[in-house]
């Protein structure tokens, strides 16, 4: 499944423009006063302003062996978060490392580099590694009926987790990390998992809204 573009929200554009495209060098696409896109790889990351906004979990697919260098190149622009002392966090069963960080509005944003995908690079990391959003939160208090609403527009294989506390929906190209609000807070911080509204552009087209699943043409 792949996110073409993920729509966020932010008070405080401005400052989010400067960091992603400052600090994290992410080129521009287009910028107005209301909302600004970002290139990141083969997808598009749009911030928009809201008065009233509240964090997210967010990851960027890199590199299948570039989670050293990348944590390097990170760690010259941004304070790392992590887990038990470790700054790269091995997840074992999808065979994946990750790396995570704040941004302007403490959304937890994620660079994973996934060793199933084989996308190998030779050339120094820089933001123009990045390959694509891979990943969007979505809090919800019931899985099974948040996964039975995607499923109506396209059926999608729950490729981790299950119906009560986390299911990952999707596949390594984009997934849709669904977690119970009530049971769970966000890895690696203990982050609150806010029902935050987003648009998602790929494969087919919804809005996240007041904790609501509406399909968008």
């Amino acid at each position: 499944m792949k996110i073409k573009e993920l729509i966020i929200f932010t008070n405080k554009l401005e400052f989010q423009i400067d960091f992603y495209a400052t600090i994290l060098e992410l080129p521009i696409v287009i910028s107005t006063p209301e909302f600004t896109s970002f290139r990141v790889g083969k997808s598009l990351l749009t911030f928009k302003y809201k008065k009233h906004i509240t964090p997210y979990h967010f990851a960027f697919n890199i590199p299948s062996n570039k989670e050293k260098e990348a944590l390097e190149w990170l760690k010259e622009r941004v304070d790392v978060l992590c887990f038990e002392d470790n700054e790269i966090q091995d997840f074992y069963s999808w065979n994946s490392k990750a790396i995570y960080f704040y941004d302007i509005d403490k959304n937890i944003v994620e660079f994973i580099s996934r060793k199933n995908m084989n996308l190998i690079s030779e050339t120094k990391f820089s933001s123009k590694q990045l390959y694509s959003i891979s990943e969007i939160g979505i809090s919800s208090n019931n899985i099974e009926r948040t996964v039975n609403k995607l499923n109506t527009f396209e059926a999608i294989k729950i490729y981790s987790g299950d119906m009560e506390q986390f299911c990952a929906l999707g596949d390594e190209d984009g997934l849709f990390i669904i977690a119970n609000n009530k049971l769970r807070k966000w890895f690696p911080t203990g982050d609150e998992i806010y029902q935050s509204d987003f648009i998602v552009k790929g494969d087919f087209n919804f809005e996240f809204k007041k904790g609501e699943i509406i399909e968008i043409m």
